[in-house]
């Protein structure tokens, strides 16, 4: 065999191993994925827990078009919520405002409306007024606004996102970029505040005493079964993009999809995973009992014992079919020594399926105990002898 065979084998061999390696990452991927995943990105996440369920180069940046008016939204309900606006409080347009392109409202400068006809605009018709108008509400500015933006993005841990703008208007935008799981993390945020639901499962609605029609850019809310939002995008830049929440017994999901080829390919994939998504998965809520949570010993205080406060137990998020496999593992503290502070932790209750722990609870102390002081001891001592003494 001279040298020439050799190389030219050679070659075929690492061509071949090449190949499948690359045939095995992909039958990996592909059993990874149990739904058709027509997106350049997605990610199933439940509400309650933030856990994922199914994901899909979740970490890519991309532009999301619109869906970043989920953020905005956040923002304001924020405030709603905090005291800071009320859904009463009219915004008079600012001609920043009045001047967005895009989706919009048409609204005019000088035009007046109030956080409740403003929130629903931008909600359900995606208006690119109306959202602008109401960053400035918040923020003093639309500068001021996606700085805001920014920030609580920061705090939720979005690392992989950085927005421009409160509209996801991306025709001069470089740097307008987030993740599926970005976009999870605040929709996730968002479903926390119950008043966004109130807007974002309104299908058909108007304003200007019905002047202006509003139709939900977001089909799953007449279509899909205990839809509760949230927000759909599309520009040419992000293509069809959407995070689509739902409900149903007690288990809330949400499925991020972004960069589809059309519209109804993002709502297809979403139903596809949310599908996935209810029918493997449910809430659960355990129960611990308290006869295995006992008084913890106080040593050294002016109580000899405290008992534990059981905590509110809220629903998990389980496997179908596993409820009669979970485990509670109870880990509480045999004694303490004082003083003990009022809500110190006690010791824990983990519920396990296997050796996975699907849900953690800690038992605190529902009073303080403060330390025993020789004071105090021959206070005793004088009282119990006057007792006696009667």
């Amino acid at each position: 065999m001279n040298k020439l065979t050799k190389r030219i084998i050679a070659v075929v061999m690492a061509v071949t191993v090449a190949a499948l390696n690359l045939l095995t990452v992909y039958a990996e991927k592909s059993e990874a994925l149990p739904v058709e995943i027509k997106a350049k990105a997605a990610i199933l996440v439940d509400v309650s827990t933030g856990k994922v369920l199914m994901k899909h180069n979740e970490n890519e940046r991309l532009y999301p078009a619109s869906v970043t008016k989920i953020m905005s939204l956040l923002l304001v309900v924020e405030a709603i919520d905090g005291g800071k606006i009320k859904l009463t409080d009219t915004v008079t347009v600012s001609s920043t405002a009045a001047g967005k392109g895009g989706s919009q409202i048409w609204l005019k400068e000088g035009e007046q409306m109030t956080v409740d006809e403003l929130l629903k605009a931008t909600a359900v018709y995606s208006a690119n007024d109306a959202c602008t108008a109401l960053g400035e509400l918040v923020a003093g500015s639309d500068e001021a606004f996606v700085d805001m933006m920014n920030a609580r993005a920061k705090e939720l841990g979005m690392t992989n996102t950085h927005f421009e703008n409160c509209t996801g208007l991306d025709d001069t935008t470089t740097d307008h970029l987030t993740t599926a799981a970005d976009v999870a993390k605040m929709s996730v945020e968002l479903l926390h505040h119950e008043l966004i639901t109130k807007y974002t499962t309104i299908w058909m609605d108007s304003l200007r005493n019905g002047a202006t029609e509003l139709v939900n850019t977001n089909k799953l809310i007449r279509f899909y079964e205990g839809a509760t939002g949230l927000k759909t995008g599309t520009t040419s830049k992000a293509g069809c993009c959407i995070s689509a929440s739902a409900m149903r017994n007690g288990t809330h999901l949400v499925a991020v999809v972004l960069g589809s080829s059309n519209s109804n390919e993002r709502f297809e994939t979403a139903k596809a995973m949310l599908n996935w998504g209810f029918a493997n998965y449910c809430v659960y809520t355990p129960n611990i009992s308290r006869e295995l949570v006992p008084d913890v010993k106080v040593t050294g205080g002016i109580e000899e014992s405290i008992t534990p406060v059981i905590p509110e137990i809220k629903p998990i998020l389980i496997k179908k079919g596993t409820e009669n496999e979970i485990n509670c593992v109870i880990d509480l503290a045999a004694d303490v020594c004082a003083p003990v502070e009022k809500g110190q932790i006690l010791g824990t209750a983990k519920f396990l399926i296997g050796e996975e722990t699907v849900g953690e609870y800690k038992f605190i102390s529902q009073n303080a105990v403060g330390k025993l002081t020789f004071s105090i001891v021959f206070f005793r001592i004088l009282s119990r002898t006057a007792a006696l003494k009667k």
